[in-house]
């Protein structure tokens, strides 16, 4: 499974995916890319927002499951995902230490 059907989660595709896709593959282009997310992210409705939010959540599921196959990109994904739902939400709706891993 790649990226973009991790975001997708099945459903239809924002735009802003593109943007998150991008600094995937490149994170030397994340510090530059908050700002522009964040404002795209500003003019979403509460369906997108929410659709954007459940897409960052899935990374950081992906990225959890993923973990030990590649630990450098396991870390670098939920980084991503996480400080922009940080920085777009407030917070975030997983908190790590409240998973119970079993």
């Amino acid at each position: 499974m790649g990226f973009r059907e991790v975001l997708e989660g099945g459903g239809e595709p924002l735009g802003i995916y593109d943007d998150i896709l991008a600094i995937l593959d490149e994170i030397q282009l994340f510090p530059a890319s908050i700002e522009p997310i964040y404002r795209k992210a500003m003019t979403f409705s509460e369906e997108e927002l929410d659709r954007l939010r459940f897409a960052l959540l899935r990374l950081q599921v992906y990225s959890d499951i993923n973990r030990n196959m590649d630990m450098e990109q396991a870390q670098k994904i939920k980084y991503i995902s996480q400080v922009l739902e940080k920085v777009i939400y407030g917070s975030l709706l997983l908190e790590h230490e409240e998973i119970n891993h079993g």
